[in-house]
């Protein structure tokens, strides 16, 4: 895997099978640096005409509100009016208050172009992204 972008949110891999690793550090955040981390998220994604994406937010602490409005009303809206959809694999946050707010940005997701499943662990995430089949012309 290469290094694609890394900053105190976390890092972002470009994995080989043809997706983006996103793995989030520990710790609190600022809103621009989370802001410019998912801003690279989706030029990586963007550059290889990826769809399939592996968030690893096991060490993260919880979204903030202005975090999570920012994922629904700005990140994912952009890319549903684009017609990019997302498929993502995420590995849930160890931390309860991290689920939580991670569930809260997930119903909203509903809605949006990012098709997503919740594992516990990255085995099973990888193993759905390989298995997962894109609709032709994505």
């Amino acid at each position: 895997m290469r290094l694609y972008f890394e900053n105190p949110i976390g890092r972002l891999l470009e994995h080989p099978d043809g997706y983006a690793l996103v793995q989030y550090a520990a710790g609190p955040r600022d809103f621009a640096t989370f802001q410019a981390f998912l801003t690279h998220t989706g030029q990586l994604l963007r550059r290889y005409g990826w769809h399939k994406m592996l968030a690893d937010q096991r060490a993260m602490a919880p979204f903030t509100e202005e975090e999570s409005h920012w994922i629904t009303n700005h990140w994912l809206a952009r890319n549903a009016s684009d017609g990019y959809e997302l498929y993502g694999a995420v590995v849930i946050p160890s931390n309860e208050y991290a689920r939580l707010a991670l569930n809260v940005v997930m119903s909203t997701a509903q809605h949006s172009s990012l098709t997503y499943r919740l594992f516990e662990a990255e085995p099973e995430a990888t193993a759905w992204l390989r298995e997962l089949r894109l609709p032709s012309g994505t």
